[in-house]
């Protein structure tokens, strides 16, 4: 048998993830009403590149013992942004600079 993994539930996952590695600032924003290729978008800095990279290979670990797949992961290697897709979950871990630069919390989320 086949068992749902919800959305909240690896939303929660990777929030762990990041609490362990001490992810900075990390931001959750829920986009079921105004998207319709994700539930969370989920936004995080790390202190260095290497502190990224440290980050991203923490979420994937922890989601890969959980037996939860992502469909994609960019940027890996990269100083500046990962991007983890886990369908129902993005995860952007970035650079402050490149956070402050794109923005993302006002893109999804005005309020923010």
């Amino acid at each position: 048998m086949i068992q749902k993994i919800y959305p909240s539930r690896v939303r929660d996952l990777v929030l762990s993830s990041l609490d362990e590695l001490k992810a900075v600032n990390p931001v959750t924003i829920n986009v079921k009403k105004i998207s319709n290729f994700t539930d969370y978008m989920m936004i995080a800095s790390g202190t260095s590149s290497r502190h990224i990279q440290s980050i991203g290979e923490k979420v994937l670990e922890d989601l890969k013992s959980k037996k939860i797949k992502p469909l994609g992961v960019e940027g890996q290697g990269s100083e500046e942004w990962l991007l983890i897709d886990l369908g129902d979950v993005v995860l952007h871990l970035m650079s402050t600079n490149a956070r402050t630069f794109y923005d993302l919390e006002s893109l999804w989320d005005p309020d923010l």
